[in-house]
């Protein structure tokens, strides 16, 4: 039994980008790098769906990164404050 092939992020973005010159045919640069034509397509395919979120406001990825950290933080200092009553309560 074969084992799966893994590529690195650097090699799909090298193969996407000269899929996207269209200097070589599908089959030739399937051919060239050893893998089947519509891996290629699949990977040109996600690259095109996300080369959006490359001129994102990176502002905007971030606060939402921030207001979740800031959710769960706030929910164990909750969780904490409870417990830490609690055991104040069992000492008296």
């Amino acid at each position: 039994m074969a084992t799966r092939r893994k590529f690195t992020a650097k090699f799909k973005k090298k193969v996407v980008l000269e899929a996207l010159s269209e200097r070589y045919t599908m089959s030739d640069l399937a051919q060239r790098h050893n893998l089947h034509p519509q891996q290629i397509t699949t990977w040109k395919k996600h690259f095109l769906a996300n080369a959006d979120l490359v001129f994102e406001d990176s502002s905007v990825r971030n606060d939402k990164d921030t207001e979740a950290e800031r959710d769960a933080l706030l929910r164990t200092i909750g969780q904490l404050k409870v417990e830490n009553d609690f055991l104040k309560k069992k000492l008296l």
